[in-house]
């Protein structure tokens, strides 16, 4: 073989281009991300939908076009002024129900106070019709041996008649307080 200084020179320029090119083929083969594959085209992304759990306004958004994302990471932020304004009414409605619970609870005591109250003097007006009717019995045996006044008699008949309406009073009273202890609430 004949090596002439062209022949060498060509020979060393074609060995160093193939290995000019080698290099350039492979110099960024180990730059790119595990997952990553390089190459020549065109890629467009799929577009995914975001949506939130309730309807609103958005308040902030937190990441540009294009930039990774990973799952659980806050996006963007709700305008939650609305929402927190409905909560408030909510809670102050409830604070108003357990109110109206309380409210409703003392007036069933109350009512059955008065229900107590109304039986005792049942008792009462029953015990002052026994005396009444006993007093009378007593006058009208007393009358027949004139023993007593005719006045007596009357005023004994009056107090006794007096004694049955206060006792149908009582215990129209009893019955009323049944019936308000028993009535729905008016609220």
């Amino acid at each position: 073989m004949n090596f002439t200084p062209g022949r060498v020179v060509a020979a060393l320029a074609i060995l160093l281009a193939g290995g000019g090119y080698y290099y350039w083929q492979h110099r960024d083969a180990d730059a790119l991300p595990p997952g990553f594959a390089r190459g020549n085209g065109r890629i467009e992304a799929v577009e995914i939908d975001i949506a939130t759990k309730t309807p609103g306004r958005v308040r902030e958004i937190l990441v540009n076009e294009g930039d990774f994302v990973s799952a659980g990471q806050v996006l963007a932020r709700m305008d939650t002024e609305q929402l927190q304004a409905q909560r408030r009414q909510a809670e102050a409605q409830l604070q108003r129900a357990m109110i109206n619970v309380e409210t409703a609870k003392s007036l069933v005591n109350q009512r059955k106070a008065e229900r107590r109250a109304a039986e005792a003097m049942v008792d009462q007006r029953i015990a002052q019709l026994d005396t009444t009717s006993r007093k009378l019995d007593r006058s009208e045996q007393l009358i027949k041996t004139s023993a007593v006044s005719q006045q007596v008699l009357d005023d004994d008949r009056s107090a006794n008649a007096t004694a049955k309406a206060a006792l149908a009073a009582s215990q129209a009273q009893v019955a009323a307080s049944e019936a308000a202890i028993s009535s729905p609430a008016p609220w």
